[in-house]
């Protein structure tokens, strides 16, 4: 993976992370239908969806941040695991793909 992939894999974690932290009392109410321990969540994103680990980072409280997705199908699952193990489905969707993009020029507008 090149360096600006995973810049952008680490830009869509952060924001998955600050996600989670708006959401705060939110995503505790959802957690009983979003959330489980994490070997059933892994085991049923790839039988049930052909999603395999994309990338990978630390979010907020020393919480796992991951992107699952299938390159066959383009489905993806952002998922974020507490250090208790319990995981949590915090976003999903269709169309996924990897993406290589150069960063701008040092004092560019884009």
């Amino acid at each position: 993976m090149t360096k600006s992939a995973k810049f952008l894999h680490l830009a869509a974690l952060t924001a998955a992370a600050a996600i989670v932290i708006a959401l705060g009392g939110q995503a505790a109410a959802q957690s009983a239908r979003n959330c489980a321990p994490r070997d059933v969540v892994v085991e049923r994103l790839a039988t049930g969806y052909g999603e395999t680990r994309q990338s990978v980072g630390l979010g907020a409280n020393n919480a796992m941040v991951e992107v699952f997705a299938s390159e066959e199908t383009g489905s993806w699952t952002i998922l974020i695991t507490a250090p208790s193990g319990v995981s949590c489905l915090v976003a999903s969707g269709q169309s996924f793909e990897e993406v290589a993009e150069a960063l701008p020029a040092i004092g560019s507008d884009a």
